[in-house]
């Protein structure tokens, strides 16, 4: 108890002791976070200035702050145009499918990596795991659509052997769309997810499993009681970000994954706003339609976070 009150105590002196002498004190320190400041003002503040653009009819002749102001109408234009339901359904789709179903399988990953003794077998299964996240959109889906190509890809070549019709595009067809978006996104990124979730459970406390096993407790009630509890914090952390992504479907995958047969179900937001963006040129609308994305995705991690410390008391602040 004594130990405990020293340390807030000491914790307490550190926080009281003004920022000029913790920069000369600590300044080699601060130096090394100095590039990662400058990165993030750059690429990440400093663009925002262009959000103007979403109440501006722009013009490259009068630049940005020279073109006259429009207000809201491409928002009013967006929210009343043929499109508007068909994208924002498209886009929660694939954002439910990214961030809600793919979430608990990099923690199932983890916790079965972590009950693998032979370490020489861990690290393999990791690096397997893991290696695809390093693989470009590009290549995966040039894998995705040569083993899903008709007569000489490998599933309809197995659906041949098996009886079945062997010339089946599934690329072509609208209702295989999310099952193959699932698949291919899992698949990449479960390895990598499942990294912190590893680092988690290593800081869980040792004695708290030996005490369990005294009692003579199952591994999978050691699972429940102790580990996940033990990592609920992080959980709870990255999913209250992961919501935060729910219209940002993706470009590149989405882009690469459509065809004239899944148009319907693969035109999100993302796609739409380059193609008005970049190809139409209507660049204030483009902006326009990423503002609103920015904005709900803001909106949904202050109710998840709010929500989650009310009931997990886990938050982002």
């Amino acid at each position: 108890m004594k130990t405990g009150t020293a340390r807030q105590g000491k914790l307490k002196g550190i926080r009281d002791v003004p920022l000029r002498k913790k920069l000369l004190k600590f300044w080699p320190l601060y130096l090394m976070l100095l590039p990662c400041i400058i990165y993030y003002i750059l690429i990440c503040y400093v663009p925002m200035g262009g959000l103007v653009l979403a109440f501006k009819d722009y013009s490259f002749k009068k630049g940005i702050w020279g073109s006259p102001w429009v207000g809201f109408r491409y928002f009013k234009t967006f929210f009343t145009s043929y499109d508007c339901l068909r994208l924002i359904r498209n886009t929660l789709s694939v954002g439910v499918i990214k961030c809600i179903l793919e979430f608990p399988f990099a923690i199932i990953l983890a916790l079965m990596l972590n009950e693998v003794r032979n370490m020489k077998l861990k690290k393999i299964s990791q690096t397997i795991t893991y290696l695809p996240h390093f693989l470009s959109s590009v290549i995966i889906i040039t894998m995705i659509q040569r083993i899903l190509a008709p007569n000489t890809g490998l599933i309809n070549q197995i659906i041949g052997k098996l009886g079945g019709d062997s010339g089946t595009f599934f690329l072509m067809d609208s209702k295989y769309f999310f099952q193959i978006l699932f698949s291919m996104d899992l698949w990449r990124n479960i390895g990598w997810d499942s990294i912190i979730y590893l680092a988690a459970i290593s800081g869980v406390d040792v004695a708290l499993y030996e005490a369990a096993e005294m009692d003579g407790a199952s591994k999978l009630k050691k699972i429940w009681h102790i580990t996940l509890p033990g990592i609920r914090g992080t959980i709870g952390l990255l999913f209250i970000m992961g919501v935060g992504g729910l219209l940002a479907s993706g470009f590149d995958q989405i882009y690469l994954l459509r065809t004239p047969g899944n148009m319907a179900v693969a035109d999100t937001l993302d796609t739409f706003v380059v193609r008005i963006g970049l190809l139409g040129g209507q660049f204030g609308y483009a902006t326009a339609i990423g503002l609103i994305q920015g904005v709900v995705g803001l909106i949904l991690v202050i109710v998840c976070n709010k929500i989650s410390k009310k009931v997990t008391e886990v938050g982002l602040w």
